[in-house]
């Protein structure tokens, strides 16, 4: 796949890593110090170039951290014994690290499945979560589980028969524009095969539980072009939560910050400057 127009960040970014059980977790800091902090969490098979084009604009008022979730980008398995649940634990020692107690969490997709399992298990921890393209992990959802489950085996097929088809579909079916498709082809070139072991750890992040309100303030977003049972979830969640909105951002797929990154900035930014003034 054709890469065209290639966003460069020109924002400093601080490479750091966090060695935990086995695995080291690659991790990247911007902005300005000891400032509200945002920490980005990325879609499925990607890993954090997915935040490119929201880099230079948040670290201006924000500190900035965005991970390669474990079996993601840097983030390799290699010996741990840990699943993707364990991201949870990896954002908080990240948080201790950089001296911060609470936290803005922004995640794509799967990112925003691990930013409400953080919340679950750090709650005092959250000044705000942004989900796009995600749902509620606090309620039983066999339908999205029954996609899901078909989804993923296609993908594993593909996979193993080529990584490049593999990512080839996966970018097609993530973002709207040619742009986009090329930019989420590029953020996945990492992801291996063997990782999708770590994927299993995905079960008790969506584990059916009790029904959970959150306390924290929910900006909870979908992309036009995304799937019409995301949309209907995503506006289902609003719905059954207190403290939340919900915007659709046009002309965009699933991972809209990467269709349409300028739209989706300036609705998380309005949000967070809305949750930080309350």
């Amino acid at each position: 796949m054709k890469i065209q127009n290639e966003h460069t960040v020109k924002s400093s970014i601080e490479h750091k890593t966090l060695k935990i059980d086995n695995s080291e977790i690659h991790y990247f800091v911007s902005g300005k110090k000891n400032d509200d902090l945002i920490v980005f969490l990325h879609p499925a098979f990607s890993d954090h170039r997915a935040f490119d084009q929201q880099i230079d604009f948040f670290q201006k008022k924000h500190r900035v951290i965005t991970i390669d979730l474990i079996g993601h980008g840097l983030s390799k398995a290699k010996k741990s014994k840990d699943k993707i649940d364990a991201s949870s634990k990896h954002i908080e020692r990240i948080l201790e690290i950089e001296g911060f107690d609470k936290v803005h969490l922004i995640g794509v997709s799967m990112g925003s499945l691990i930013a409400q399992y953080f919340a679950l298990n750090n709650p005092n921890k959250i000044k705000s979560l942004t989900a796009l393209g995600g749902y509620d992990i606090n309620k039983i959802n066999k339908e999205v589980k029954k996609v899901q489950k078909s989804s993923n085996f296609n993908l594993i097929f593909r996979a193993i028969l080529s990584m490049k088809s593999f990512r080839k579909k996966i970018a097609e079916i993530t973002c709207k524009s040619e742009k986009g498709k090329a930019f989420f082809y590029k953020s996945a070139s990492l992801y291996e095969r063997k990782s999708f072991m770590v994927m299993q750890g995905l079960q008790d992040v969506i584990k059916n539980r009790d029904n959970i309100k959150p306390q924290y303030s929910t900006l909870i977003l979908t992309g036009e072009f995304d799937i019409d049972l995301a949309k209907q979830m995503a506006k289902e969640w609003h719905s059954e939560i207190d403290n939340s909105e919900y915007f659709m951002i046009e002309n965009a797929g699933h991972c809209a910050n990467i269709d349409k990154p300028l739209e989706f900035n300036k609705l998380v930014e309005e949000f967070i400057l809305k949750v930080n003034n309350n």
